[in-house]
């Protein structure tokens, strides 16, 4: 367990959060939410003890092991695979080593003798003897295979260094491991097996993360930094999305609509108790679930853009004919014979693991790339919008406001309008006057959002359009591409963005592609996973 005491931290004058007082207890999986800034990082950092707070403390129960996640990927670069997951546990590490030592002394004493019994009690009691196997198994379900755990670290991709120091933080049944963003880089066979860890995991985990899909499968409750608090919140983060948006139209309604929303509330709150309840990682907490009650649940004082895209005119019959594109770059074959036709109505997940391959499709549809052969036509009825995975091009060495940026792709060029526009997109007053040049990376990604929904286009091409931003604009993301009523090709990481977008799925593979019209869920079962 994990009791904070009256925890407040600031920065110079500005507060992150203060009086935090809260418990996390063993079984549970708490998932920390809370607006770009709001501390959700920090946090984890005084829960690790990285950080101390100004004011309160952090106590974890006696010979309870901490575990975090290390971000630093350049740290183990001198060890083998297996060591560094080894070192996860700290003190078994340090046995493992002094052992060494004492065992190739020439000149070996009593007390020497002595020591290495000592030693050898305290391995077998952290179960060491076992603690290669362990790591391989963790590194093998990870996607880690045998043949990498005796090389260097330094001989990993950044990917597989990212696996190796997952493996790490959750070797040796720590009682409580602290997560940050674990699921970034990780393929979908990776992702699965993680959340079955967790699930089964019988310790405390705190995490941060902006999967949606992970954070709902895993987590018995949040942890939502608002407000300059930290409350909690049982159950996982639809559940607590969707009963604060219906807590926020409870507050705003002061008229006879209010009984009708206490009742929505109230019925939304008896379904997902029923529901929950019966879920594999739920059983911890069913007397929590009967005990919600509405004054539980809190409005948020987050802040939605606003996404919505909207076609100046329908698409004819005639949308895309691809036959037989190849594509090789730097001597390896990206594309090979990719031939499909575009229906109305179709919402297309491009997928696979080779992220090159689906970047130089879209450019190649997009007239950005040349292919080495095949060919591609568009119908005569459509208009298309561009999302590209790196949009520098748009943003470095341009010396425009927000304004003046957006004005270059608006028929209407007044400021009010403008203005109008960058406000529904959070960019309001002072904000809209920002230099386009200094934008952080989620900003720049909602001006680029901007830019494809005043085009009116009735076909969306967009690549990895959630990197860089914070959950609240994927959700606003999100809803925006369900609501089109054209058609959508897209890349995407996000189980939960491809899972309620998507009705067709493209993967690319080393042999072609896979077409399937059904939706990602259906597809992973269809494959195995």
């Amino acid at each position: 367990m994990i009791n904070v005491i009256n925890i407040g931290l600031r920065y110079g004058g500005r507060k992150l959060f203060e009086d935090v007082n809260l418990k996390f207890t063993p079984g549970n999986c708490y998932g920390v939410i809370g607006a770009n800034g709001a501390g959700k990082s920090t946090f984890l950092k005084i829960l690790s003890g990285e950080i101390e707070p100004n004011t309160g403390e952090v106590s974890i129960a006696s010979g309870v092991r901490l575990s975090v996640l290390k971000q630093d990927h350049f740290q183990y670069d001198e060890f083998r695979v297996i060591e560094t997951v080894v070192m996860g546990n700290v003190r078994l590490y340090e046995i493992m080593k002094e052992k060494d030592e004492i065992y190739a002394k020439a000149d070996f004493t009593d007390e020497d003798g002595i020591r290495a019994s000592e030693l050898e009690g305290e391995f077998a009691e952290l179960n060491g003897w076992e603690a290669e196997a362990e790591a391989s198994s963790l590194l093998q379900g990870l996607g880690i295979g045998t043949d990498l755990h005796e090389k260097q670290m330094s001989e990993l991709s950044g990917i597989e260094k990212v696996k190796v120091l997952l493996a790490q933080a959750i070797f040796g049944k720590p009682g409580v491991l602290i997560l940050d963003e674990p699921t970034n880089h990780l393929d979908i066979k990776s992702i699965n097996w993680l959340e079955e860890f967790l699930i089964n995991f019988e310790g405390t985990v705190i995490v941060v993360s902006h999967d949606r899909h992970f954070l709902n499968k895993v987590c018995t409750h949040m942890a939502d930094v608002d407000f300059g608090k930290i409350k909690l919140y049982v159950g996982n983060y639809d559940f607590w999305y969707e009963s604060s948006q219906l807590a926020l139209q409870l507050m705003k309604d002061q008229n006879k609509k209010k009984e009708e929303k206490v009742k929505d509330l109230q019925e939304f709150i008896a379904r997902f108790s029923a529901n929950a309840s019966k879920s594999k990682q739920a059983t911890s907490r069913k007397k929590l679930l009967d005990k919600i009650s509405i004054e539980d649940i809190q409005p948020s004082s987050r802040r939605y853009p606003f996404v919505g895209f909207k076609p100046e005119r329908e698409v004819g019959n005639d949308i895309l004919r691809v036959e037989g594109l190849t594509k090789t770059t730097d001597g390896e074959k990206i594309l090979d014979n990719v031939s499909f036709t575009i229906s109305k109505g179709d919402k297309i997940a491009i997928i696979g693991d080779n992220e090159n391959a689906k970047t130089a499709l879209f450019k190649i549809l997009m007239g950005e790339m040349e292919p080495d052969s095949g060919e591609f036509k568009w119908g005569i009825t459509i208009t298309k919008a561009y999302f590209p995975k790196d949009n520098n091009e748009f943003f470095n060495d341009v010396d425009l406001n927000l304004v003046d940026w957006m004005r270059q792709f608006s028929e209407e060029k007044s400021e009010s309008y403008l203005r109008g526009f960058l406000g529904r997109m959070l960019f309001s007053g002072d904000e809209a006057l920002k230099q386009a040049k200094v934008l952080s990376g989620g900003e720049r990604v909602r001006c680029m959002l901007s830019r494809m929904m005043l085009s009116n286009a009735n076909v969306l091409i967009l690549d990895q359009p959630t990197n860089h931003l914070d959950l609240e604009s994927i959700t606003a993301v999100n809803n925006g591409l369900q609501s089109y009523s054209s058609v959508v090709l897209f890349t995407s990481h996000d189980h939960q963005f491809i899972q309620t977008i998507a009705n067709r799925i493209i993967e690319i593979t080393p042999d072609g592609i896979v077409d399937k019209r059904m939706t990602y869920d259906e597809y992973l079962e269809s494959i195995g996973l």
